[in-house]
């Protein structure tokens, strides 16, 4: 693919990366006015708006990641795109927690479509060498997105209310799916020198993927990440509310900042160094993700039990720097775990595994402790997870290719 086509791709992905988790997180923003609406939400009903979304996500990624092995890869992106624009703009009609449940959950139709394919794309537009460093690029709009979901949706809501946000921020991504059409699709595999065996079709093609050690070890680290991340990011903006009592408007605009800067600073830190420690060890990927990600568990453990604003502000900061360095090592290491033309379906997979055993149960599971005993304790769970998740890293990192 020459150069031009194959940035042009990455810098349109990456936008819409960008309002896939705006559109995300934008709920998370809204947590206290939908709770005080009347809705009347629970902090149950309120961690499921989070869940609901992820299952249908989760559930709709291996039906996209075999069409993205086979089929025309920027067409169903596009698609993707204009249907989780709209879902998330009729949320804003929601007039009971059945109506915002289905549309919130509808939005994970088109993420899916989305997510297992995009990555697999960029895989195919660029070398090896240079997949961290790419990947590092694309996924920045994981901060970048969530924190102005956090951003835009706390104003918004602020000024016009909550239903205005979910309008503001899903109908203007119908047009995303324009350019996203423009796209070049590359042939599947022509970055790769590799010899593996043609992937297998439908369910056998999944076994295969279960089969792979490497690729098995990656996802199971990303489970953990995913279960402290979700319930991270869907909860922290309520508990500076309600825990350190920042005012509503600047718990959403503080954490979004702090996404911000840290996901620039720490993403694209992790993506340079998978990239340089590569000519070193073909491990590099999860060498880099789980030491920082271990290193992440004490500071997140200092953020959420110290009361002073300087410390628990800076030991935020330092955590989400460290947290976010694996995200484009982490993705780089699964995409290389396997051969070029099951990609979408090894993207899908792990997709599906880090949702169902993470963010799928952390936001219900963090708001009934809450509910039971205080947010403040139900927080405490988070450092041991992310410990975890950088723990099998370093195992699989040690494993190699075994």
């Amino acid at each position: 693919m020459p150069a031009k086509t194959a940035r042009y791709a990455l810098v349109v992905l990456t936008l819409v990366n960008l309002f896939n988790y705006l559109d995300r997180y934008v709920v998370s923003a809204l947590v206290e006015s939908l709770k005080h609406s009347s809705l009347h939400l629970s902090d149950v009903q309120l961690g499921s708006l989070m869940t609901g979304f992820i299952v249908v996500y989760m559930l709709s990624s291996p039906v996209f990641g075999s069409l993205g092995d086979r089929g025309k890869r920027p067409r169903l992106v596009a698609a993707g795109v204009a249907v989780w624009s709209l879902a998330t703009g009729l949320g804003g009609f929601a007039r009971n927690f059945a109506s915002l449940l289905t549309a919130r959950s509808a939005v994970g139709i088109g993420e899916a479509a989305y997510g297992t394919i995009a990555p697999a794309l960029l895989a195919d537009a660029f070398p090896r060498e240079r997949r961290g460093r790419v990947f590092a690029i694309f996924f920045c709009a994981i901060p970048i997105g969530s924190a102005a979901g956090y951003v835009i949706g706390g104003l918004v809501d602020q000024h016009f209310g909550w239903r205005a946000a979910f309008f503001i921020v899903g109908f203007p991504g119908l047009l995303l799916a324009l350019l996203v059409s423009r796209i070049v699709d590359p042939p599947r595999g022509r970055e790769d020198a590799d010899d593996s065996p043609a992937a297998r079709a439908g369910l056998a093609g999944y076994r295969d993927l279960l089969r792979n050690g490497p690729y098995r070890r990656a996802v199971a680290g990303y489970a953990a990440y995913t279960f402290a991340l979700g319930g991270l990011a869907f909860w922290t903006p309520a508990f500076l509310e309600r825990v350190r009592g920042v005012p509503r408007a600047q718990a959403t605009v503080l954490f979004g900042a702090i996404v911000v800067a840290t996901g620039f600073v720490g993403t694209f830190a992790g993506g340079w160094l998978g990239d340089y420690f590569l000519r070193r060890s073909r491990q590099a990927y999860l060498w880099v993700s789980g030491a920082a990600t271990l290193a992440a568990a004490p500071v997140a453990l200092v953020a959420f039990t110290s009361t002073s604003k300087p410390v628990y502000v800076s030991a935020v900061v330092i955590a989400e720097i460290l947290v976010f360095m694996s995200t484009g090592p982490v993705n780089s290491a699964i995409v290389n775990a396997v051969a070029p033309d099951r990609r979408a379906r090894a993207v899908a997979l792990s997709i599906l595994a880090i949702h169902l055993f993470g963010d799928v149960p952390s936001p219900p599971l963090i708001g009934a402790i809450s509910d039971a005993t205080s947010l403040s304790r139900a927080f405490l769970a988070l450092p041991a997870v992310f410990a975890l998740a950088g723990a099998i890293w370093l195992h699989a990192a040690w494993k190699g290719g075994s």
